[in-house]
């Protein structure tokens, strides 16, 4: 398989990874009770769901590359974009948890025992707090746990890959051997009748020069007779 869809869905994670960094600095630069930022935020959840797709797709192509020297580039490129996707994510939690807590009303501090916030007070700030904090871990481990099943289905997949070819290998190979047995036994065979002939031709020489001795002994007595 081509390599060339490949380098296309790289170009395109580059350019879309390229997107997610200006909206990540565009909302950290941002005043945090502004309109645009949900909207910025929606956004760049898109756009790291696209990245997602298209680290899919990647995962494919690299394993229907039949080079392996072409394919080991492909896969360790993979690693590399789910690494930087990674961190992307991250970015984009931090922010959107400075977003959820300035809603909850808890980008600001008030006094002990003071109400703030929408009327909030600082106890339930407090439990407003953690149970976003909770959330927001869940949503980390639950993406943390869709990456390893991700990353152990493409293992796996490989190893498939790899076993399948191996085993075309071997039977190549077990053809090759037999191939190599039939010449052997053939050889073997022409060896035995060469053999074969060259004692018949022995025998015929030696029966020939036996008659040719007789001849000429019986002419020795004719003669002295």
């Amino acid at each position: 398989m081509s390599p060339i869809p490949f380098d296309r869905y790289d170009e395109e994670f580059e350019e879309l990874t390229s997107q997610v960094r200006r909206s990540l600095q565009s909302l950290k630069t941002a005043d945090i009770e502004s309109s645009s930022v949900q909207s910025d935020l929606q956004m760049t959840a898109n756009l790291l769901s696209q990245c997602d797709d298209l680290l899919k797709q990647m995962s494919i192509e690299a394993r229907g590359v039949d080079n392996a020297d072409t394919k080991a580039k492909c896969l360790y490129k993979v690693r590399q974009c789910k690494s930087s996707l990674s961190d992307l994510r991250s970015e984009y939690e931090t922010e959107n948890t400075k977003f959820e807590r300035s809603a909850l009303g808890l980008g600001g501090s008030s006094g002990r025992g003071g109400r703030g916030g929408g009327g909030l007070s600082n106890e339930q700030r407090d439990r407003l707090l953690k149970t976003n904090d909770q959330i927001a871990s869940q949503n980390r481990t639950l993406d943390n746990a869709r990456r390893i099943m991700s990353d152990t289905e493409e293992t796996a997949m490989e190893i498939t890959s790899e076993l399948a070819r191996n085993r075309e290998k071997i039977e190549s190979a077990h053809g090759r051997v037999r191939e190599v047995s039939g010449l052997t036994n053939r050889a073997r065979r022409i060896v035995q009748s060469m053999s074969r002939r060259e004692v018949q031709q022995k025998l015929a020489m030696y029966m020939v020069s036996g008659g040719l001795i007789l001849l000429l002994i019986i002419i020795l007595f004719n003669a002295k007779g």
